[in-house]
């Protein structure tokens, strides 16, 4: 049979979508993106290189690449534990995991950094503790990354378990029959079929990484040069009235989203691409 011919009247129905959506994307996407450029350029290139430039500024960007990169480091590790336990075996208590991954999902990062101070404070469960060994967790380092580590840890062991899933453990299986180790079979034989899958939940993890603001702000102290990371430093300026320095590392930042966002689509592209040949295959 051959198939209708669209109506005049859906046509106009699809042109009419395809405008709202366009018209969403260019005032809520679109013009905040250029409007941030514009304001970073607004004074000239040597006031923005002086915002970029500033030692606090450099400090919020040295952390906020320290902290994103201690994350993902952290992120990866238990990506993969995660993923292997719960896509490979079935357990008592499983369903109550998967649930409780997501819990990152569902908290908000302000009521997140709010359960950090409660734990690690001076007047939290282990604040005394952490006081007479001489550790400190909040208004440092420490609560950052931990600050950090809780909003991104679902990232990774999302993008893979339904991966593991798919793919299934027949290959794994066979290596083991045929004598290899445990980690042997991990390192030549999974972990090269999760490539794709992996460098995606890293680059969506590094993204939101980088671009935390609500738990850090309540574990950092926001202490300018010191505990400030680039979304922070941002708000400092902008409360600051300098504007300039602002936007500067706002678009520094924007760029750091960019760049991830085209990695992403390249990833999605070789990723598909790997599934397609492996259903071939």
């Amino acid at each position: 049979m051959r198939d209708r011919a669209a109506s005049p009247h859906q046509g106009g129905w699809t042109i009419a979508l395809i405008a709202v959506a366009l018209l969403f994307m260019t005032l809520f996407l679109l013009l905040p993106l250029v409007t941030v450029f514009a304001q970073a350029f607004a004074s000239g290139i040597p006031a923005y290189l002086a915002g970029i430039a500033d030692p606090n500024a450099l400090s919020a960007i040295r952390l906020t690449l320290l902290v994103a990169a201690v994350t993902l480091v952290v992120n990866v590790i238990f990506g993969l534990a995660a993923s292997w336990c719960l896509a490979r075996f079935a357990f008592p208590g499983r369903s109550l995991i998967l649930t409780v991954l997501d819990l990152p999902f569902s908290v908000s990062p302000v009521v997140a950094g709010l359960m950090l101070v409660l734990l690690y404070g001076r007047q939290g469960w282990f604040g005394q503790w952490l006081e007479t060994h001489d550790l400190r967790i909040i208004f440092a380092l420490p609560g950052m990354i931990i600050a950090t580590i809780f909003v991104t840890l679902p990232f990774v062991a999302r993008e893979l378990i339904p991966l593991m899933q798919e793919q299934g453990a027949e290959e794994e299986e066979a290596a083991i029959l045929l004598g290899a180790s445990g980690w042997q079979t991990f390192l030549r034989v999974t972990l090269p079929k999760l490539r794709w899958g992996l460098l995606y939940g890293v680059l969506l993890s590094n993204a939101r990484a980088m671009g935390e603001f609500g738990a850090v702000s309540v574990v950092s102290g926001n202490i300018l040069g010191l505990t400030d990371t680039m979304p922070l430093h941002i708000r400092a300026m902008y409360d600051d009235y300098n504007i300039v320095a602002a936007f500067a590392v706002a678009s520094l930042l924007a760029c750091l989203a960019l760049l991830t966002l085209v990695a992403k689509t390249i990833l999605e592209r070789r990723f598909l691409g790997a599934q397609r040949e492996a259903r071939i295959a």
